[in-house]
């Protein structure tokens, strides 16, 4: 089934799994197809939200999907591989050149789980080099794509507001991993505004749309990353695209992402990095500077255009190889 010539746009089944990604991912020139459900559920969900979805990027009911053509897969999450794949897909489909990306590092043990396609003939895709050490991958062809962002060009510091701007979703409902008792502690040294779903829960701001986050982010003096063990966030990495210093815990990929003194400041101290956070408040300049590299960090490693173009030729790759 897999026809299409190493120069053409490719028909790529996928799913909804996280919006921001998948609308970064849809900027690559294939198509993309997106497995629905009526009501559009998570895990199922389609086009949907306010992001300014493509052309090039389309719905297709579950029930319909075992009768249409499409060059490969890319799934991205355990459900879909454990559950669509087996269900959803024809025979003919399952033996398409398949691609698993793994947007997380594993939650269980963090270097004694085996990847769900360790054992598999697909291409495993980590957005990280963390996530890609800790997972066991078996002997899976394996390749990184970092992130790449997109803010709105009039995204630009600012740093009026003298606090930092924390955003996780549901933070009080996944605890210390996403550093739950982390943010609990600085905030009551330091002024801290928490966005996300879920956040007015703890005394947060609410949800922000996507679009609007990046200028929202930009007002203030700092962003802090209190996230214990996850993956490298977008939102932090859109911050740095905007122009603003980020104070992260220094676990998972951060390490590789924040120079200390010069973006920003990354640190297991958590006293330390509440002292940093009162200097970026008191110091308005220095922390324009910081934020001035953080820019140039984020366009030079996590552009979209370089984003764009990696899996645009990794997908073509795929499916060339079989």
């Amino acid at each position: 089934m897999a026809t299409s010539r190493d120069d053409s746009r490719l028909q790529v089944l996928t799913w909804h799994v996280h919006g921001n990604y998948l609308y970064y991912l849809s900027q690559a020139a294939h198509d993309f197809h997106l497995v629905t459900l009526p009501g559009h559920p998570p895990g199922h969900a389609g086009r949907v939200g306010r992001l300014p979805w493509g052309p090039n990027v389309h719905e297709v009911a579950a029930e319909e999907v075992a009768q249409r053509r499409f060059d490969c897969v890319l799934y991205q999450s355990r459900r879909h591989w454990d559950e669509d794949r087996l269900h959803r897909l024809s025979e003919a489909q399952r033996a398409l050149p398949a691609v698993y990306l793994e947007h997380d590092p594993p939650q269980q043990h963090p270097t004694a789980t085996r990847h769900p396609a360790a054992d598999s003939d697909a291409h495993i895709v980590h957005v990280t080099s963390f996530n890609a050490l800790m997972w066991d991958n078996g002997d899976a062809r394996t390749r990184v794509i970092e992130h790449g962002v997109l803010v709105p060009d009039d995204a630009r510091y600012r740093g009026d507001r003298d606090e930092g701007i924390v955003v996780v979703n549901h933070l009080h409902e996944r605890g210390r991993r996403l550093g739950a008792d982390v943010f609990e502690r600085v905030r009551e040294r330091v002024a801290l505004t928490l966005v996300g779903m879920g956040s007015e829960a703890i005394g947060g701001a609410g949800e922000i749309p996507n679009l609007e986050l990046p200028g929202f982010v930009s007002r203030f003096r700092f962003f802090f990353n209190p996230i214990r063990y996850t993956s490298l966030g977008l939102s932090v990495l859109e911050a740095m695209t905007v122009g603003v210093p980020v104070i992260a815990l220094a676990t998972t990929e951060m390490p590789t992402v924040i120079r200390n003194g010069v973006n920003g400041y990354a640190d297991t101290n958590v006293d330390a990095l509440v002292d940093v956070m009162r200097t970026l408040i008191d110091d308005r300049e220095l922390a324009r500077r910081w934020g001035e590299a953080a820019r140039a960090d984020a366009l030079a490693r996590f552009s979209i255009e370089r984003f764009a173009r990696e899996w645009t030729q990794f997908l073509r790759e795929v499916v060339r190889d079989g």
